[in-house]
């Protein structure tokens, strides 16, 4: 999330990050520290604060991003009180102002519970990055199962925009056996990028930035340029659909 929303930004577009995740991964590697979060992806699913008190800008020029805090691991069970309880993350974003931003990207936490089934329901399309091991074929199996499950009661226009093969070793049979039943099931669902396993990419957060500010010139970032490209590309197509 934090890097191709970067290389979106790069391209022109205006870019928004939702962290989502308790972890706060995408709001650390954007070098937000703690004490610029005093307005989160929290008070955003408790309706205690707007879209527009929420969105900061990062170092990224174009590029704002909702912070997440550890308070968001709690929200999973304060949810339960509200009746619209996943559709907090749908009408917080309803309140956007028009034109503010070309698109938004909301990084969830790993697991299917209710703050993702908030961004699957708020969501228009799903980007699934997939790394190419075996037990991430496990993975998204179940995730289009639920995706199914909410496009049948709560989202019926989702859709997977794309699936994006990470961590590719080319030294490695594994990953090309990986990608290539991915690309048997899903076709042309199957991004023609592949983000390869590059050092860079992993050194990037702890300097609390984007790949592409970190080494601009590395085989992940070139890479990631490619992928925003392509999400450009089928993004367009849907709009003029």
């Amino acid at each position: 999330a934090i890097n191709l929303a970067t290389a979106l930004a790069a391209t022109g577009w205006r870019t928004l990050i939702i962290d989502l995740d308790p972890q706060g991964n995408a709001s650390t590697g954007l070098g937000i520290k703690q004490s610029q979060r005093e307005c989160s992806s929290y008070e955003l699913l408790r309706g205690d604060a707007t879209l527009a008190e929420c969105a900061i800008p990062t170092a990224v020029p174009r590029l704002d991003i909702v912070t997440a805090t550890v308070d968001l691991s709690g929200a999973e069970i304060e949810l339960i009180e509200f009746q619209d309880r996943l559709h907090r993350l749908q009408q917080a974003l309803s309140g956007a102002e028009a034109g503010q931003w070309d698109i938004c990207l909301i990084d969830c936490p790993p697991s299917l519970g209710m703050l993702t089934l908030n961004a699957l329901i708020a969501a228009e399309s799903l980007l699934v990055p997939l790394q190419c091991e075996f037990f991430a074929l496990e993975g998204l199996s179940q995730l289009l199962t639920t995706v199914e499950r909410v496009r049948g009661r709560f989202n019926p226009e989702l859709f997977i925009l794309g699936v994006a093969l990470t961590m590719f070793d080319r030294r490695n049979s594994l990953s090309e056996q990986v990608a290539q039943d991915v690309r048997s099931v899903l076709g042309d669902k199957v991004y023609q990028t592949v983000i390869p396993r590059n050092v860079r990419v992993s050194e990037a957060p702890s300097h609390g930035k984007p790949v592409l500010l970190y080494d601009h010139e590395c085989a992940g970032s070139q890479a990631y340029i490619r992928l925003a490209s392509e999400v450009i590309r089928r993004e367009r197509d849907l709009r003029a659909a």
